[in-house]
């Protein structure tokens, strides 16, 4: 199939069917600062299964004890995706995977000659005598092969194809080429995989793109374009370096702009990447594509009239296709017709005069290079229409115990609506023990969750004051909070009650 765009044709040679490798748990993983125990990859494999990858990459099983009880814990979930495991082209890591009962073996051997030289100190001749012998042990282990082709788009073409052919020979079932730091652009791409899909004869040709140029994603488009049937990616780009391919990405991208659907649950993507945020410490950038916090985040009030006019005039995606919410924040680019919609959701109605009392006061607040939090938003305007300024929940008493050996505990004493309610927590740090005594207070009443916390020390010395963000979510309603003190714990429960709060004030108006 073809068709022509601004006078170029383009040949879309899209499988019927693609393929989805998901590598977080092992490539992935392999983002300096990343480490996950056992239990929590369990949690991301469950996520990915339920969100419909082909394929699972649980780790590496020759690494370290801990990879091999990890692919072993998934293994035996009986999951609907096949679990593979990653291993060199060593006798040794071929047995580990044997050992972790994965399903699969993702065989990594180098081919650029720039590898073979400086990395592993062997000739064209003697790899391809290694690819075959150890493909050769891993089927005769019962194990699916899918072999790479480590710095495959550094690697003469020809002797790739040898290599390739060489490895199909002695059985393996799937081939990947690898784009190991990223040198491919959209063009090479589509050359090079067309050219493998025409030569070699085996029924998958996967992809996997790291994305140094910032261009894993577009190189993997291209390279499905050309006929490859399978992708690697990872949850939010994760990898070494500048990170691999994004799932959330390619998936979106097939399906709104090429009109290719994946067997994905879109709606999964934006949780799964929260998930895989938290639990890896990685947190995502605000203006990252598909999933990150800003993608249906709109202020400018150009923006927002049309938005809220029709959704089409300024999101290209729903929210609702990744499971995201839209949400219109406010700051100095906002419009009155931003900062109404939102106080309407808050139940709030200011008179014509008061919402541009309003606007001049966000505004001002944004000149000073100061974020305008839904909790400021919420102040500015009961200030300005002379409301009644108790809060639905306040803090009457908080105590926290944390130390050497010590469990970190918290209780608290509030004022929820006119009443008082306790509520006592353990957590990992103190901060986390006096969050969780505050949601254990509030739990029959209001089911709110905590989505992000972010910290950071605004002044300098022993004695920095503490910023913390946090946003809040109640159902599909969220709110951004902060706190401000020169304790973090305060810090952190000033900002998750001011976020209660607003999204109290949200609830109780609908």
């Amino acid at each position: 199939m073809s068709e022509v765009k601004w006078g170029i044709t383009l040949f879309n040679r899209f499988s019927d069917k693609i393929r989805v490798f998901d590598t977080t748990l092992r490539d992935g993983e392999q983002t300096p600062g990343v480490s996950l125990t056992p239990e929590n990859k369990l949690r991301i494999a469950q996520k990915l299964d339920e969100l419909g990858v082909d394929v699972i990459e649980a780790g590496f099983a020759a690494v370290s004890q801990g990879e091999m009880d990890a692919i072993k814990l998934i293994a035996k979930q009986n999951l609907k995706a096949e679990i593979c495991s990653a291993a060199r082209g060593t006798k040794g890591d071929i047995n580990a995977v044997t050992k972790s009962d994965a399903d699969s073996i993702h065989l990594i051997i180098p081919t650029s000659d720039l590898h073979l030289k400086f990395k592993i100190r062997k000739t064209r001749e003697e790899i391809l005598k290694i690819t075959e012998e150890r493909v050769e042990q891993a089927k005769k282990q019962g194990l699916i092969v899918e072999l790479s082709a480590e710095d495959a788009t550094r690697t003469d073409v020809n002797f790739l194809k040898e290599f390739f052919s060489k490895g199909i020979a002695a059985g393996a079932d799937r081939v990947v080429a690898c784009d190991t730091v990223g040198v491919l652009t959209p063009e090479k791409a589509y050359d090079l995989f067309s050219d493998l899909r025409d030569s070699l004869q085996v029924p998958i040709v996967s992809v996997h793109c790291h994305n140094d140029f910032g261009m894993a994603v577009a190189n993997s488009i291209s390279a499905l374009r050309a006929g490859a049937n399978q992708f690697h990616a990872t949850i939010n780009g994760l990898g070494e370096r500048a990170g691999n391919a994004s799932l959330e990405e390619i998936v979106i991208a097939l399906k709104s702009l090429y009109k290719k659907d994946v067997e994905i649950k879109t709606g999964l993507l934006y949780s799964i990447s929260q998930l895989v945020s938290r639990l890896t410490g990685i947190y995502v950038q605000p203006n990252k594509a598909v999933v990150g916090e800003n993608a249906f985040t709109h202020e400018s009030g150009i923006h927002t009239q049309g938005l809220l006019a029709n959704p089409l005039t300024y999101e290209p995606i729903s929210p609702e296709l990744v499971g995201g919410t839209r949400r219109i924040s406010s700051g100095k680019h906002s419009g009155i017709h931003g900062i109404k919609d939102t106080l309407d959701k808050m139940g709030l109605e200011p008179t014509n005069e008061q919402l541009k009392e309003i606007a001049l006061r966000i505004k001002n607040v944004g000149d000073k290079g100061k974020i305008v939090m839904d909790a400021d938003l919420l102040a500015i305007t009961e200030t300005v229409m002379g409301l009644n300024k108790i809060k639905p929940i306040q803090l009457k008493e908080i105590t926290v115990v944390s130390g050497d050996k010590v469990t970190p505990t918290a209780s608290v004493r509030l004022r929820l609506n006119k009443k008082e309610v306790c509520g006592a927590a353990f957590g990992v740090g103190p901060v986390d023990a006096a969050i969780n005594a505050v949601k254990a207070a509030i739990i029959e009443t209001e089911h709110i969750h905590l989505e992000k916390y972010h910290v950071k020390a605004i002044t300098g010395g022993t004695d920095a004051m503490v910023e913390v963000v946090v946003t809040m979510r109640k159902g599909n309603r969220k709110v951004t909070a902060m706190g401000v003190r020169g304790d973090i714990v305060m810090a952190s429960i000033e900002a998750v009650i001011s976020g209660i709060n607003v999204l109290t004030t949200f609830y109780n108006s609908e």
